[in-house]
C-alpha cells in the first residue's frame, strides 16, 4: 500500500475523550476507524493509558456494546475498568454468545428442578399437617326432596334419609370384598391410598380440558364419596382429596378403608352402602349374597342409571332402557367375575357355576309414593337431571335438600287416573278371561299447548306395583296417529317430480292439498318408489299394501284417507315425498328421533315406531299451537338451602311448521272427529281434532287428540309386567275387554273424552283458526287416474258419471236426473264421494255403516255407525238405494235389513281383524 494512502497514527486522548468512546462502544455506535498506537499514550498528568486496539477488536466490542446485558461490560472493558460482578442466576450467559448464550446450563436447570421437588414437598408436607379428616357423620346426613303441584301445595317429601346400614368389616362378604378390587383397584391391599400416575392422568385431563373423570383408587373413591361436600372436578378439589387421601392412607387400616367404601357408595334405587343394596336388588341380607350377585353389585357401582336392569328411560330414553342396561350389567358382571378368577379370588370351578346373570328384583317404591306419585316424581326428577346446567345428578338428587315445582295440575292428574280406572273396572277382568285380559295396561299424558307444560301423566295403576311409567317410552308402536305427520310433510315438503333425482329442492316438488290430493285407496296397493318403479326389500320382496279388513276405497282424497285411516293412500304419500322429510317432519312436531326407526321403509309413514305418550301429546300440541313447537316439561323451578339451583326457560317456541300446514292438519283432524275413526272422543260444544291409531296383530292402540287448550295421548297394550321374564313381548288384543278387536277408537278414545270433557269442564270454548290457502296443485298418486270429461248426463236410469272426486260407479241408479248438463245429478253421490252432501247423514256420509264401523269402528262404533247413521231412520230414508250401497253403510242397497244395525255391527266388529299386512307390519287406524 503506497505510503501517501496511509495514514499516520493519531494520538489517543485520555479522560473525557475515552469515556465518550466507551460511551459510544456501549450504545452501539460504531467507532471512527483508525489505527493502533503500538506506544503507550499518557494523559495530561502523564499516566500510561491503555492503548486502543484496531478496526477487528474495535468491531467486536461494539458488537458486545450491542447486546442487551451485556453492554455495561462491554463498556467497562473498553473503558479499562474491571469486570461485571457475577450473577446469582447467569441468565441469560454472559460468556456465551449467539443461540448459546440463551440455552440454560445443566447447574441452572439442575437447581430449578431441586428447588421445585423442594418447594412441592415442603407444600406437601404443610398441607398434610394442616388437612384434617372430615367427619363423616356429618356428610351423612341428607334431606327430604318435597315436590310441589302446579299450584305449589305439597304433592310428595321423599328421601329424609340416607338408607343405609353400616356393617362392619367382618360382616361384608369376602367375595364382594374381592369383586371390587379386582374391578376397581387391584393395588388396594399393597397401594398408599392413591395412584401416582392415575392422578397424574386426572390433572393433565382436566388441565387440558378432557375427561375429568380417571385415577381414583378405592381409598379415593372412599374419601370423595363419604368425606367431601364438594362435587366439583376441579384442580383444587383434586388437590384436596388427594392429601386427605393420603392422610386417610396413613390413619386408617386397609380393612376400615374396605368397610367405609362398601358401606358409603351409592348403588342406585337410593341405597346407600351394600346393605341397602343388598335389600334393594335382591331382598336379603348382604351376608346372603354369592358371588355372582356381589359381581353385580360392583358393575352397578360404576353408574347405575346404565347399569340397573330396570333400566332408566326417563334420564336417556335410548341409552338407558332396560335391554340397554341388562345388556352392560351382564356385560360388566362377566368381566367382573374372570378378573376374580385371573386374580385368584375365584377358582375356575366357581366361575363355572355362574353362567346365568343374577337378575335383581324389580325396584320398590315408598308406600308414600303410591297410586300416581310415584310416576309424577319420577317425570319430574328426569326432567330436572336431564335440563339442569349444574351437572347435579341423580346420585345428588337422592341425597335430597331440594325443592322441586312442577307442572302437575292436581285436579287434572286425578280426572285422568278416574277416567282409566272406570274403563279398566268396567271392561277389564282378568279372572274372567285370563287369556286376554291379563297383562292390560294404559299410559296417558295431557299437555298445554300455549306453553309446554305437562299438567298430567297416567302412568299405571300403581307406582309401587307397576314400575313401568307408561306416560314414557314404552316401546308401543303409535299406528296410524302417525300420518298427521305424513300430511304435514306433504303439505309443507311437497311431493317429489318422478322425473327429478333422488334428492329434490322445492323448485321440482309439488305441494300437497288434503282435498285435491287424489290417491289409490286400494286394498293390497303395490307400493312404488317415487320414480314409479316397484319398491323392493333387501330380499327383493314387494310391498303390497293391505287395509283394514281389506278395503278397497278407489281413488279418494287424502281428506277422506284420513277420515276413514285408509293405508294405502298414506303409505304410498310418504314415498312420494321421502321418508326422510316425513321423519324430519315428526322431530320438528316434537318427536324425540331416537324413538324413530331408522330405517326407511314404507310401513314408517303408518307408524311402526314407539314414541311415548308424553311426546305425541306434545308433538300434536304443536298443531293446536298453530305451528309453534314447544318441549314438554315438567318443572318450573328448583331450589336447594334458599337458592334458585334451577328455572325453566319460560316455554320458548320455535315455529315447525306455517300456519297454513298447521290450520289444514287440524281442519282435517276435526273432521276425523266429526265423522270418522274418532267419534267416540267428540266433546260436545267443543271442536276437538284428533287420530286413532291401532297397529298390526292388534298389540297396541292409540287415541291422540287436542283442542286450543289441551292436548291428551291415551295408548293401551299388553305387557307382561315381569322383567324376568326374557320371552317378554308385547301380546294381541283380539277378544281383551270382551271385544272382537281394541281400536283406537274404542277404549282409547272413550278414556280421552271422559277425561277432556272433565279437565276442560268450565273453561272458555276456543276456536281452531280457518285453514288457510295452501296453493296448491291437484296430484294424483299411487295411480290413481284424473277424470276425464264425461257429456252431460240424460235423464235416464244409466249411473251418473263421476263426481269431481273419483269415486267408484255408484251400484244403483240415481232417482232423479241431472237439472244441470254440465254436472252430475246434485241428488246423487258417488259411494266413495264423502265430500258429496245428500242429505244431514244420509246413506252417503261417512258415519253410515261400514265408515262408521269399519277400520277403527269396534263394536260399540260399528252399532252406533250402522244403525244410528246408517241404518233405518238416516240410511233408508236419506241414503237411498243408492247411497246406502255396500262401501257406506247398506250390505247391499241400503234398506232396513242390510243399512241397519245387522250390517253396520258386523262391519265394526270384524274391522280390520286381517288388515294391517305388509313387511314390518302394516298398520291400521
Amino acid at each position: 500500500m503506497s505510503e501517501h494512502r496511509r495514514k499516520p497514527p493519531q494520538p489517543q486522548g485520555g479522560g473525557r475523550a475515552a469515556a465518550r468512546r466507551a460511551a459510544q462502544q456501549s450504545s452501539g455506535r460504531r467507532a471512527a476507524p483508525g489505527r493502533p498506537d503500538p506506544q503507550p499514550q499518557h494523559g495530561s498528568h502523564g499516566e500510561e493509558q491503555p492503548a486502543y486496539g484496531g478496526r477487528a477488536e474495535a468491531r467486536r466490542a461494539a458488537q458486545r456494546g450491542g447486546r442487551r446485558r451485556g453492554a455495561p461490560a462491554a463498556a467497562a472493558a473498553a473503558a479499562g475498568g474491571p469486570p461485571g460482578k457475577k450473577r446469582l442466576i447467569d441468565y441469560p450467559r454472559h460468556d456465551k454468545y449467539g443461540w448459546r448464550r440463551w440455552t440454560p446450563s445443566w447447574k441452572l436447570v439442575g437447581g430449578l428442578f431441586l428447588g421445585f421437588v423442594v418447594s412441592v414437598l415442603g407444600a406437601s408436607a404443610i398441607a398434610y399437617a394442616w388437612v384434617d379428616l372430615p367427619d363423616m357423620a356429618k356428610t351423612a346426613k341428607a334431606q327430604n326432596n318435597v315436590y310441589y303441584w302446579a299450584d305449589g301445595k305439597q304433592m310428595a317429601a321423599t328421601g329424609g334419609e340416607i338408607n343405609r346400614q353400616n356393617l362392619a368389616y367382618e360382616d361384608i362378604p369376602k367375595n364382594m370384598q374381592n369383586a371390587v378390587v379386582s374391578a376397581e383397584n387391584k393395588s388396594f391391599w399393597d397401594d398408599w391410598g392413591v395412584d401416582p400416575k392415575g392422578i397424574g392422568r386426572a390433572f393433565y385431563n382436566m388441565a387440558s380440558g378432557g375427561d375429568t373423570q380417571g385415577g381414583s383408587t378405592i381409598t379415593q373413591q372412599y374419601v370423595k364419596n363419604a368425606m367431601l361436600d364438594d362435587r366439583s372436578q376441579t384442580l383444587s378439589r383434586k388437590a384436596k382429596e388427594l392429601f386427605i387421601s393420603v392422610k386417610v392412607g396413613q390413619k386408617r387400616t386397609k380393612e376400615e378403608v374396605m368397610a367405609g367404601y362398601l358401606n358409603t357408595s351409592y348403588y342406585g334405587r337410593g341405597a346407600y352402602g351394600l346393605q341397602a343394596a343388598a335389600r334393594a336388588y335382591y331382598g336379603k341380607s348382604a351376608k346372603d349374597l354369592n358371588a355372582s350377585q356381589c359381581a353385580f353389585l360392583a358393575a352397578v357401582l360404576k353408574g347405575s342409571t346404565y347399569f340397573d336392569p330396570a333400566g332408566a328411560p326417563e334420564i336417556d330414553p335410548k341409552g338407558a332402557t332396560r335391554e340397554e342396561n341388562t345388556r352392560r350389567a351382564t356385560e360388566r358382571w362377566g368381566w367382573i367375575l374372570d378378573q376374580m378368577v385371573q386374580d385368584g379370588h375365584l377358582t375356575a370351578a366357581e366361575r363355572a357355576d355362574f353362567t346365568e346373570f343374577p337378575m335383581p328384583e324389580e325396584p320398590k317404591k315408598e308406600a308414600k309414593l303410591g297410586g300416581q306419585i310415584g310416576y309424577l316424581v319420577d317425570t319430574a326428577k328426569a326432567n330436572f337431571i336431564n335440563n339442569n346446567d349444574q351437572g347435579i345428578t341423580a346420585k345428588d338428587l337422592a341425597e335430597g335438600g331440594y325443592e322441586i315445582h312442577t307442572t302437575f295440575d292436581k285436579t287434572k292428574v286425578d280426572k285422568l287416573e278416574k277416567s282409566v280406572q272406570a274403563v279398566y273396572d268396567k271392561h277389564i277382568d282378568p279372572k274372567k278371561r285370563p287369556e286376554t285380559d291379563t297383562h292390560v295396561q294404559f299410559g296417558g299424558a295431557s299437555v298445554d299447548p300455549r306453553t309446554g307444560a305437562l299438567v298430567a301423566i297416567y302412568g299405571g295403576q300403581d307406582a309401587t306395583k307397576h314400575y313401568t311409567n307408561n306416560a314414557d317410552k314404552t316401546g308401543a308402536a303409535v299406528g296410524s296417529t302417525f300420518k298427521p305427520f305424513v300430511l304435514a310433510a306433504a303439505m309443507r315438503d311437497g311431493v317429489r317430480d318422478p322425473e327429478g333425482d333422488f334428492e329434490q329442492g322445492s323448485d321440482t316438488r309439488r305441494i300437497i292439498d288434503p282435498d285435491t290430493a287424489i290417491y289409490n285407496g286400494d286394498d293390497g296397493l303395490k307400493i312404488k318408489n317415487y320414480d314409479g318403479s316397484v319398491w323392493h326389500d333387501e330380499n327383493g320382496k314387494e310391498w303390497n299394501q293391505t287395509n283394514d279388513e281389506h278395503t278397497d276405497y278407489g281413488d279418494i282424497n287424502l281428506r277422506e284417507a284420513m277420515i276413514h285411516s285408509a293405508n294405502s293412500p298414506f303409505v304410498q304419500l310418504g314415498m312420494d315425498i321421502g321418508i326422510k322429510q316425513v321423519r324430519e317432519a315428526a322431530v320438528d312436531a316434537g318427536l324425540r328421533e331416537d324413538s324413530l326407526i331408522g330405517a326407511d321403509v314404507p310401513s314408517f309413514s303408518i307408524g311402526i315406531s314407539d314414541p311415548s305418550a308424553i311426546r305425541m301429546a306434545g308433538a300434536y300440541a304443536t298443531f293446536a299451537a298453530n305451528g309453534k313447537q314447544r318441549e314438554p316439561y315438567s318443572v318450573t323451578k328448583v331450589e336447594r338451602l334458599g337458592e334458585t339451583v334451577y328455572t325453566h326457560d319460560g316455554g320458548k317456541s320455535k315455529r315447525a311448521f306455517s300456519s297454513a300446514v298447521s290450520s289444514n292438519v287440524t281442519d282435517v283432524l276435526q273432521d276425523v272427529v266429526k265423522k270418522g275413526t274418532g267419534k267416540n272422543a267428540r266433546l260436545p260444544g267443543r271442536p276437538v281434532a284428533g287420530k286413532t291409531g291401532t297397529t298390526d296383530g292388534n298389540k297396541s292402540a292409540w287415541f291422540v287428540g287436542y283442542t286450543p287448550q289441551l292436548s291428551t295421548a291415551i295408548d293401551m297394550y299388553r305387557l307382561d309386567d315381569n322383567a324376568a321374564n326374557k320371552n317378554r313381548k308385547f301380546e294381541e288384543m283380539f277378544g281383551t275387554g270382551d271385544q272382537p278387536k281394541i281400536h283406537g277408537s274404542s277404549f282409547p278414545s272413550q278414556i280421552f273424552q271422559a277425561y277432556m270433557s272433565k279437565a276442560l269442564d268450565g273453561e272458555k270454548v276456543m276456536r281452531f283458526p280457518e285453514p288457510e290457502d295452501l296453493d296448491a296443485d291437484t296430484v294424483y298418486g299411487g295411480g290413481a287416474k284424473s277424470p276425464e270429461p264425461t257429456p252431460s248426463p240424460e235423464p235416464s236410469t244409466q249411473s251418473p258419471s263421476p263426481s269431481p272426486t273419483p269415486s267408484k260407479p255408484s251400484p244403483s241408479p240415481s232417482k232423479e236426473p241431472s237439472k244441470e248438463p254440465t254436472s252430475p245429478s246434485p241428488s246423487t253421490c258417488g259411494p266413495l264421494d264423502w265430500t258429496c252432501d245428500d242429505g244431514d247423514n244420509g246413506g252417503g256420509d261417512p258415519n253410515g255403516g261400514q265408515t262408521g264401523g269399519g277400520d277403527d269402528g269396534g263394536t260399540a262404533e260399528g252399532q252406533d255407525g250402522g244403525a244410528t247413521d246408517g241404518g233405518v231412520t238416516e240410511g233408508q230414508s236419506n241414503g237411498g238405494q243408492t247411497n246406502g250401497g255396500q262401501s257406506n253403510g247398506g250390505q247391499s242397497n241400503g234398506g232396513q235389513a242390510n243399512g241397519g244395525q245387522s250390517s253396520g255391527q258386523t262391519s265394526g266388529q270384524t274391522s280390520g281383524q286381517t288388515g294391517g299386512g305388509g313387511w314390518l307390519g302394516g298398520q291400521d287406524g
